[in-house]
């Protein structure tokens, strides 16, 4: 007799193995060509006032956690901590930029955002302490907006620093999810639009046919995102905003 299985195919677990298998490869491959070019390439490329081009990013997405004052007295089952663990996530965006002077430049970068987070209770019982892990996935759409100061090109390298907004929508958000029957399986519901302001830097290496940069970025979120409800892993929790730190290869023409 043969036993039979089922072979289960998971997207985004396939697209992030996909992501990381490749781009060292293509990070290593990139360099090779700058070493070996003596000529300045793309010379006429600063002269172009409207650029495109995409991105392929790794981000590690987090929340800040504040709970609220007197945290174990609020509740029969005392919360005596809640923490956030980031997650490993990845973007895939399109680039616009724009130049307004020789060494400024104005960046949209719309992307699809594939991000998860865990936030960890730590509640302590009659009996004993209880761990709770829960997970919030959620699938972003981001559309940031950056001004963009960029150096002096030294042959075919320069580096750059950014800094601006952006607007964020879950698409995954659970704002709709009744719980009240939930329990210890509620989720934690937030919601779906969020504002942040963001801020890094990066270099970007001419090359023969197309401009290759290496950047990161940090994503700050300025609402409160969680929405009360009648479950512990709610009420113990004042505000939850969130965190990205954003790795980002940009190829551009």
């Amino acid at each position: 007799m043969f036993s039979s299985y089922k072979v289960v195919f998971y997207p985004r677990e396939f697209a992030k193995r996909c992501v990381k298998s490749i781009l060292p490869f293509l990070f290593i491959f990139c360099l090779g060509k700058q070493v070996k070019a003596q000529e300045m390439n793309l010379p006429a490329y600063d002269h172009t006032y409207l650029h495109f081009g995409f991105i392929i990013a790794i981000n590690s997405t987090d929340f800040f956690v504040q709970p609220i004052p007197n945290l174990g007295g609020h509740f029969a089952d005392s919360v005596k901590s809640i923490y956030s663990q980031p997650k490993a996530g990845f973007n895939l965006g399109i680039v616009s930029e724009i130049k307004i002077q020789k060494y400024l430049k104005i960046r949209f970068v719309p992307d699809l955002s594939f991000a998860e987070r865990d936030l960890v209770y730590s509640i302590l019982s009659t009996k004993d302490t209880t761990t709770y892990t829960k997970r919030v996935e959620s699938t972003f759409l981001d559309f940031p907006l950056d001004i963009k100061l960029i150096s002096k090109r030294l042959n075919n390298f320069q580096a750059y620093i950014l800094g601006g907004g952006k607007y964020i929508h879950d698409l995954s958000s659970q704002k709709g999810v009744d719980q009240a029957l939930a329990g210890a399986n509620a989720t934690v519901r937030l919601y779906p639009n969020d504002y942040a302001y963001e801020a890094g830097g990066g270099v970007q290496f001419f090359l023969p046919y197309f401009k290759f940069g290496l950047e990161f970025k940090l994503s700050m979120g300025v609402r409160n995102l969680l929405i009360q409800d009648n479950t512990v892993f709610s009420q113990s929790i004042q505000t939850l905003r969130s965190k990205v730190f954003l790795f980002t290869f940009t190829f551009e023409g």
